[in-house]
């Protein structure tokens, strides 16, 4: 396969991947690397044990997102070895799936924290600094569950919703200072999570898609790294869905 084209004046920028250890986060990280940028990802401290086996080919830090204190630690460890920081991808992200009559106030708080409060805290540790230096690429990655809700996924689509509410509020803010804010929302991806997914539940996925299909990480990482660029600078506070037509809106 051949490498994509870098898009115009990616060359030296610094990006971080929030959740860029994942399937998608790794592949995202890979395409702004080939488009000239310095890139690093956050992971789990609880994936240190996985990462050390399998050590990706790009700065790694390890910090609990969900705290405010860790998040902002990690950000300014990166920055200083990296540079100032450009463009913030925040692809990290958690299930604790239930019914919501049986859902519990645990997975509840673990999935907003993981999900929502995280790019609260990562946009905090780099907003105020794109603004004053004038530019700056903030992409959200939120799901097709959280546009049209999903079953025993209350927390999840909350979360991933309210996503998107900060989109947009922070594109307002963001709009006449140079930095645009905006949401990918990826359907059903083809990741080692789904993978493991019985063949019958694979197939019942795949039959509900009009591509009938699940996408690859590149196609998710192919739509963040247009958004990242200088090509998207009029784009701001919008929802580009990559879903293969699984949920469509006017």
């Amino acid at each position: 396969m051949n490498e994509p084209a870098p898009l115009a004046a990616s060359q030296g920028r610094t990006a971080i991947v929030t959740g860029g250890t994942g399937a998608i986060g790794t592949a995202i990280c890979r395409r702004l690397v080939a488009n000239g940028m310095r890139c690093a990802a956050i992971g789990h401290p609880g994936e240190r044990e996985r990462l050390a086996q399998e050590a990706p080919d790009f700065p790694v830090r390890l910090a609990d997102l969900a705290d405010a204190t860790a998040t902002a630690d990690a950000f300014a460890s990166l920055q200083d070895e990296l540079g100032p920081i450009a463009v913030l991808v925040n692809a990290a992200g958690i299930t604790r799936d239930a019914r919501f009559v049986k859902m519990s106030d645990a997975q509840w708080r673990e999935v907003m924290g993981s999900n929502l409060d995280s790019v609260f805290h990562s946009c905090k540790a780099v907003f105020a600094t794109m603004c004053e230096r004038g530019f700056g690429r903030i992409v959200n990655i939120s799901s097709v569950n959280g546009q049209r809700g999903q079953f025993g996924q209350a927390n999840y689509a909350a979360a991933k919703a309210g996503m998107h509410g900060l989109t947009m509020s922070l594109a307002q803010e963001g709009a006449r200072h140079g930095v645009t804010v905006n949401t990918v929302a990826p359907g059903y991806v083809q990741t080692p999570m789904t993978a493991a997914m019985r063949a019958d539940v694979l197939e019942r996925i795949v039959g509900e898609v009009p591509m009938r299909r699940m996408a690859q990480p590149e196609e998710i990482a192919d739509a963040v790294a247009f958004l990242c660029s200088d090509r998207a600078a009029y784009i701001t506070g919008a929802l580009l869905p990559v879903n293969g037509g699984l949920h469509m809106s006017a």
